[in-house]
């Protein structure tokens, strides 16, 4: 199937009031497995590959980016490529020509003002290219003992009033915010600020983003799409089914050297949480 766009998955789950599931992806199993999960779904999906992954790939998003678009297009149900948490300019520009139709563009830990003017010319670049730019807003400093907060850090919220100024100032598609969520986390128990999700989905017309998605329990996530977010990002929790299971697949066969029996394990477990968010997310599960 040809390949789709972050900015058409969004709109259609936005038109019915269901999420859109974007997954990170590291290893090529990753890849399979996501895509694998949404053909056996009957769902589109969004395939996501971070700076940091590509910082682990030698610093070159080619062939991760190209791998991806093969499966992507052999792939029976709508695949978007996505390019996550881009910090680097460089590996902004270095998106063109690779399928890849959306970008996170992280200039969230720079001052405000310097924070607007590095997405606007973000924005400028990539729409002159079709492609759709989402950017991050944690919480603004210069209130009042109030420091300005990563959109990830404890405690950070995001003003809606703020949020509504910053997509108008910067011109993004699309706004990861801080309602409560957090990177990395190994255990399901983040609570999310609904009635500010509500009053987020109110004050800005471009698609809401949650990050950090993979510590939201299930029904905060069911709780989080009725309020208005969209795009659903997920990382971890593919990271703790892969390494988990080849971990105990690699432990139960020591003297084994084909890496392969214990990679296509890993890469199950993961079909398995893939298709669980992925059912979740679309309002099914």
């Amino acid at each position: 199937m040809p390949l789709t766009t972050t900015a058409e998955l969004t709109d259609a789950a936005r038109a019915v009031g269901v999420g859109t599931a974007a997954f990170n992806v590291i290893t090529l199993e990753h890849a399979e497995a996501v895509i694998m999960a949404a053909e056996a779904a009957e769902l589109p999906v969004v395939v996501a590959i971070s700076e940091n992954a590509v910082r682990f790939r030698r610093g070159r998003l080619g062939p991760l980016a190209a791998a991806c678009r093969v499966l992507a297009e052999e792939s029976v149900v709508p695949v978007a490529l996505h390019l996550d948490h881009v910090e680097s300019f460089d590996l902004l520009v270095a998106a063109e020509g690779t399928g890849i139709s959306s970008v996170m563009f992280d200039a969230s830990r720079l001052p405000y003002a310097a924070n607007v003017a590095a997405t606007a010319e973000a924005v400028v670049w990539a729409h002159a290219r079709g492609i759709t730019l989402e950017a991050e807003l944690g919480q603004v400093g210069g209130k009042p003992g109030q420091p300005a907060l990563d959109a990830h850090a404890p405690g950070a919220r995001t003003d809606p009033d703020e949020a509504a100024a910053y997509v108008g100032a910067t011109g993004v598609d699309a706004l990861a915010v801080a309602v409560g969520s957090s990177h990395a986390m190994l255990d399901r128990t983040a609570t999310l600020d609904h009635d500010l999700i509500a009053r987020l989905r109110a004050a800005v017309e471009v698609p809401l983003v949650l990050h950090g998605s993979s510590g939201v329990p299930d029904d905060e996530l069911r709780r989080a799409v009725a309020a208005g977010m969209t795009k659903i990002n997920v990382g971890t929790a593919l990271n703790i089914a892969y390494t988990g299971t080849l971990r105990d697949r690699l432990a139960a066969d020591p003297g084994k050297a084909d890496p392969r029996p214990a990679l296509a394990s890993a890469r199950e477990a993961t079909v398995e949480t893939v298709g669980q968010l992925l059912r979740l997310i679309a309002g099914r599960g």
